[in-house]
């Protein structure tokens, strides 16, 4: 690839589908990066020239050509060059049925990977960025579908290091996250967490740290924000006091608080990149 960094943003109008790709792009010069609080949706980073570490869970996972990470969302990871050169390519990506398809796949969990002879991903990858820098209306439904592809291919032909440790983990609390999901605006403590698995809370928190690490009252602060998010792009007119009551804040100055603690801008300046 040239030596130009490429990347492609999506707006909240095509998460309503079942798959979506929320960025794509190339970095011909990786930068060092930190998210203590982890991203909000499934992450894939992969080496194409040079190498760089990635830190994730404890560990650091040397990241050379053919090599890659997928992460799931929130999990606390960092990156940095190794080197004089790290040129990558990556993509995030989730969906109302992303959950269902890595679990029936048994990838649902965060692992690093080598590509194989018989497909690079590299090549997907680049092949979708290509079609969107030739079709500025390259249709979203593609993208979707490039999208399936992509986890496809990756559980077919993907050479998975051994993560079976923390796909246990995952197994193990993937009922509270689905509850989470269901019922994030209610007042929800630790104590309710760990009664959907019957389990001590102190060993709810150990898996949860080891599966994406954060406790899980911290995971619970990312999926309300995550939909605060949401809703402040698709409804520039809702106000915060409704936002704040809907994910599940008392008041709206704790809100605003925790918003701007996660991610650094206030809701309002937020919703004024976007709109």
């Amino acid at each position: 690839m040239d030596n130009v960094k490429i990347r492609h943003t999506f707006s909240s109008f095509e998460k309503n589908l079942p798959l979506f790709i929320e960025s794509i792009g190339y970095n011909p010069q990786e930068e060092d990066f930190a998210r203590p609080e982890g991203y909000p949706y499934f992450h894939w980073l992969q080496t194409i020239d040079g190498e760089g570490t990635f830190s994730f869970l404890g560990q650091d996972y040397l990241l050379t050509p053919g090599k890659g990470i997928l992460l799931t969302p929130f999990t606390r990871h960092s990156y940095r060059m190794t080197g004089t050169r790290w040129s990558t390519l990556y993509m995030t990506f989730g969906g109302a049925s992303i959950d269902s398809i890595l679990n029936s796949l048994e990838i649902n969990f965060n692992a690093l990977y080598s590509q194989s002879a018989e497909l690079p991903f590299s090549k997907l990858i680049e092949d979708i960025l290509a079609n969107i820098e030739k079709d500025s209306d390259f249709s979203k439904l593609e993208l979707s579908g490039d999208l399936y592809t992509f986890i496809i291919m990756l559980k077919k032909y993907g050479k998975l290091k051994n993560q079976r440790s923390l796909s246990y983990n995952y197994e193990k609390i993937k009922p509270v996250v689905d509850w989470l999901e269901q019922n994030y605006s209610e007042n929800i403590g630790l104590q309710e967490m760990a009664e959907q698995v019957k389990m001590s809370s102190q060993n709810l928190s150990t898996l949860f740290r080891r599966a994406f690490g954060i406790s899980p009252y911290a995971f619970l602060i990312q999926m309300r924000i995550r939909e605060a998010k949401k809703k402040l792009v698709s409804n520039p007119e809702i106000s915060l006091k409704e936002i704040a009551n809907a994910i599940g804040f008392n008041d709206v100055s704790h809100f605003v608080a925790t918003f701007r603690k996660v991610e650094s801008i206030t809701p309002n300046k937020y919703r004024d990149l976007f709109n």
